[in-house]
């Protein structure tokens, strides 16, 4: 009986031992895994930052070169503030010197144009309509605020030139004229400053200009032929030959 009592006893013991070494072994591997899984997460989170830190160094050196394009475009800018301010320095410098020369050369021009419509009056009175629009519109150019004085100086200048032209040229044109109390159109041949003479279309009428009574001169008959053959050469219907024309001789 006694025996039996001790083998009872250490048979529980074991079993006692055995259990408790099982359950130590699982707390072990418990904890190992809670570990385990506690470095998983902590390495999760390291990986993380170190993404973080990559964008944020990446972040960071976009903006060192967004910086540095900003303090370049901030120096050109700067250059070139400097550059418009120069311009504008001498912009107002060439209006002063524009306005001083406007002072000048307004007076001139309006001279000019006086003495070209005292000119024209006072000239062989042919294409005499076209010649007074002319000096009218120089006039009426000269209060345009959108004409430079360039291009005033250019057209007064050109009025000049185109009655220089006159003076060397030949032509023929229709006009009306009162001959007798009638409005009739006529054919007027110039020559020049030389000579100024019509005649009417059906060649029945002529006349040439007598600057000195200011007036045309009635022609006969026997100048009918020249004055054809002369108009037919103006108007380049005939080869250039010489013209045989009558002159007052009243200058």
């Amino acid at each position: 009986m006694r025996y039996f009592f001790y083998g009872s006893v250490l048979v529980a013991l074991a079993m006692v031992s055995g259990g408790t070494l099982a359950q130590n072994l699982g707390d072990i591997q418990t904890s190992v895994e809670a570990n385990v899984r506690d470095g998983v997460s902590s390495q999760a989170r390291v990986d993380a930052l170190d993404d973080q830190t990559d964008e944020l160094t990446r972040e960071y050196r976009a903006a060192l070169k967004q910086l540095a394009s900003l303090r370049e475009y901030n120096a050109q800018l700067e250059k070139l503030i400097v550059a418009q301010k120069a311009e504008m320095t001498s912009i107002r410098r060439q209006i002063d010197e524009v306005t001083n020369v406007d002072r000048t050369i307004m007076p001139l021009m309006f001279r000019m144009i006086d003495a070209l419509e005292q000119f024209v009056e006072l000239d062989t009175p042919f294409l005499a309509s076209e010649r007074q629009q002319r000096v009218a519109a120089l006039r009426a150019l000269m209060d345009r605020s959108d004409a430079t004085p360039a291009e005033k100086y250019r057209r007064i200048l050109e009025a000049y030139e185109i009655e220089n032209e006159y003076g060397r040229t030949i032509e023929v044109y229709e006009g009306e004229m009162n001959i007798d109390g009638t409005d009739r159109t006529v054919s007027f041949l110039r020559i020049g400053r030389v000579a100024l003479i019509y005649q009417t279309l059906d060649g029945e009428d002529s006349g040439v200009w007598n600057p000195k009574a200011a007036t045309f001169t009635d022609l006969d008959g026997d100048f009918d032929s020249e004055l054809r053959s002369a108009m037919r050469i103006a108007k380049q219907q005939a080869a250039p030959d010489l013209m045989v024309v009558p002159l007052s001789t009243s200058r």
